[in-house]
């Protein structure tokens, strides 16, 4: 499947279209990543690809912004991902947010979003609808307001280590 701007509307194709954005967005993506979901338990974030791409991206200049209500299914359905996450401590910014904080808008807010800043915008609005917009500077505007709307209300989540006493 080519990623191109448009609607997606079945459950599969969103799952490959997903893992294509993230895909692309760490190995053309700029300085930072924006990443929001509930739990992150249904993204392809154990896949080896994925996984390639995001070590190459996380250059000490860089930073992914996660967002999510609950962490702890990312935890238990992708054990690779924890593992790169705490390799890569230092350019992950992780937050939790209340799932009725989102703030008010006009239009409705979508429930998963990958921003790229200058290369894509992905929103998932539900399990079987998806949007993805390619190098439109007003979607990307918009969806960077709102999801630093969110993010300024977060917070820190996910650590990259567990100190025990």
């Amino acid at each position: 499947m080519e990623l191109k701007d448009g609607v997606y509307e079945s459950r599969d194709q969103i799952q490959q279209l997903l893992l294509q954005v993230l895909v692309r967005s760490a190995a053309e993506g700029g300085r930072e990543l924006c990443w929001m979901d509930a739990d992150f338990a249904d993204w392809p974030l154990s896949d080896p690809t994925l996984l390639g791409a995001l070590n190459a991206w996380a250059l000490p200049h860089r930073r992914l912004h996660l967002l999510a209500t609950d962490y702890e299914p990312l935890r238990r359905a992708h054990p690779r991902f924890v593992q790169w996450r705490q390799l890569h401590d230092r350019v992950i910014s992780a937050k939790s947010f209340e799932a009725s904080d989102p703030p008010e808008r006009s239009q409705p807010s979508p429930v998963g979003v990958v921003l790229a800043p200058g290369l894509l915008v992905f929103k998932r609005w539900t399990a079987t609808r998806a949007s993805v917009s390619l190098g439109n500077a007003r979607e990307e505007a918009t969806t960077r307001e709102w999801f630093d709307a969110i993010e300024q209300r977060s917070t820190d989540s996910f650590a990259g280590t567990t100190l025990g006493l």
